[in-house]
């Protein structure tokens, strides 16, 4: 079942954030379906023949970010997609809440890796697959 229709993250500074989601997005496989002067937004949105894509907008928002234990957790297909997650965003602005890696007090092929946004929000990246064949689809 998938729970999420769409998600949408506010940020202060829509061109700082841009490349790091550009970066975060295109290595999950998500496209980008929409770049506006107030939003951009990746994936794919339902319509009446899709009912189970989602969508994640990241709009402009001037609200400022506290920090809270929200956070927005990605599916990555592989582990190398987890990798590559943490090293371009890091390399597009943003900062490390946690290295790619195992995190069993979840379950023990839980490989994930988080990342501090260049507005202050946390995201995440996640494998459930096994190590044996990182080419298994999540």
């Amino acid at each position: 079942m998938l729970l999420l229709d769409h998600v949408s993250i506010g940020v202060p500074d829509l061109a700082a954030a841009r490349p790091f989601y550009d970066a975060i997005m295109n290595t999950l496989g998500a496209r980008k379906v929409y770049d506006r002067p107030d939003a951009i937004g990746y994936g794919e949105r339902c319509s009446a023949d899709d009912l189970r894509s989602s969508c994640l907008a990241i709009y402009l928002d001037p609200a400022p970010i506290t920090a809270s234990r929200r956070h927005w957790c990605f599916k990555a297909a592989t582990r190398e997609q987890v990798d590559d997650f943490h090293k371009l965003g890091m390399a597009a602005g943003g900062r490390s809440d946690g290295d790619p890696g195992l995190r069993s007090h979840y379950h023990d092929q839980y490989y994930g890796a988080f990342l501090i946004d260049p507005a202050g929000n946390k995201v995440e990246a996640v494998c459930h697959a096994g190590s044996v064949d990182w080419t298994r689809r999540c």
